[in-house]
């Protein structure tokens, strides 16, 4: 996996409106980085951002009105060891929160040492919030898989399969029928937390979808801006397969629901058969809307086995 990096200027311009911060001290370091090294170095890419009184390497530091006041209130040799500490520990950055003036030792050893000393009115929890889910997201574990990503019914799906299926055919439909696209072919997914995999289309194939036959069909112009999404979280992968692969491969009707590890995520697996006659759409709708039944605790297969049972017991212990 290419390693990813994050530079001290893209870091501030990203934040610029949001956080309204200034760039008090450290300007010739705006290629300083957070990279991937640190991301290994924390727990998870959320810990690139701390306290300053949880101190650890690598981590952006946001200093608020307690910090400044540990680092302020002391003997010199005090504040200026205190100070040294944040130095041998490599921050990639330091933000001043809270509305706090920078402690004139502080601006002068981040001019020093080229560290970047950002400097914002927003609360420091506030920042660490921002900072922490932006570079979560930046950082998260990366995979691309070829299928057609789609919103349906609320729930994010990708629709995977054999070669020759008609998986855009399907998209497309799926469409007409008011559900939106998020990606054809080509799905880019992250990991942006322990249980959450999300799922958006490459820049060159947005909005696009191949139909054999007829070629790219851009959806946003075809249909609008309804029919399209950004990106999903994905929770459900529906599979096509043709009748000798079912048959070689599946039960048909599984005991325990199927899943499929993306990322380290198992996700919710469903398989359709794909005969020349069946409308495949309303299959994979129906296959949705069950598992939305499902993720709320309902359950119609393990309901149809203690009805059976129930039967076998009523046929047992009933009048002979």
């Amino acid at each position: 996996m290419q390693a990813n990096v994050v530079s001290a200027d893209a870091l501030f311009q990203e934040f610029s409106s949001l956080l309204r911060w200034q760039w008090l001290a450290g300007q010739g370091a705006a290629e300083r980085r957070f990279e991937d090294v640190a991301v290994r170095a924390a727990s998870s890419s959320a810990d690139l951002v701390g306290h300053l009184n949880y101190i650890h390497p690598y981590r952006a530091q946001i200093i608020g009105q307690r910090e400044v006041a540990y680092l302020t209130n002391g003997s010199a040799a005090d504040c200026q060891r205190r100070l040294a500490r944040i130095l041998t520990l490599e921050p990639p950055v330091l933000v001043l929160a809270d509305g706090q003036a920078p402690p004139g030792e502080l601006l002068r050893m981040c001019d020093r040492a080229q560290l970047p000393l950002f400097a914002t009115a927003e609360s420091s929890a506030f920042v660490i919030d921002v900072l922490r889910g932006y570079l979560a997201k930046h950082f998260a574990e990366r995979t691309s898989m070829h299928g057609v990503f789609m919103d349906i019914l609320g729930l994010g799906v990708l629709i995977t399969g054999e070669s020759g299926l008609g998986k855009s055919e399907l998209g497309l439909e799926l469409i007409t029928r008011g559900n939106g696209l998020v990606a054809d072919d080509i799905v880019d997914l992250s990991r942006i937390n322990q249980s959450t995999i999300e799922g958006r289309c490459p820049e060159l194939l947005q909005n696009l979808v191949e139909v054999r036959g007829i070629g790219l069909l851009d959806i946003r112009a075809i249909f609008g801006e309804n029919a399209v999404r950004r990106r999903m979280r994905l929770r459900l992968i529906v599979h096509l397969v043709r009748k000798e692969t079912l048959e070689r491969d599946y039960e048909r009707l599984p005991g325990e629901p199927l899943t499929q590890d993306v990322l380290g995520v198992p996700i919710r697996k469903v398989i359709v058969e794909v005969v020349a006659g069946r409308n495949i759409a309303v299959l994979v709708e129906a296959a949705v809307r069950n598992t939305i039944l499902q993720f709320r605790g309902i359950d119609t297969y393990q309901e149809f086995v203690a009805r059976h049972r129930q039967a076998m017991l009523d046929g047992h212990t009933g009048p002979s």
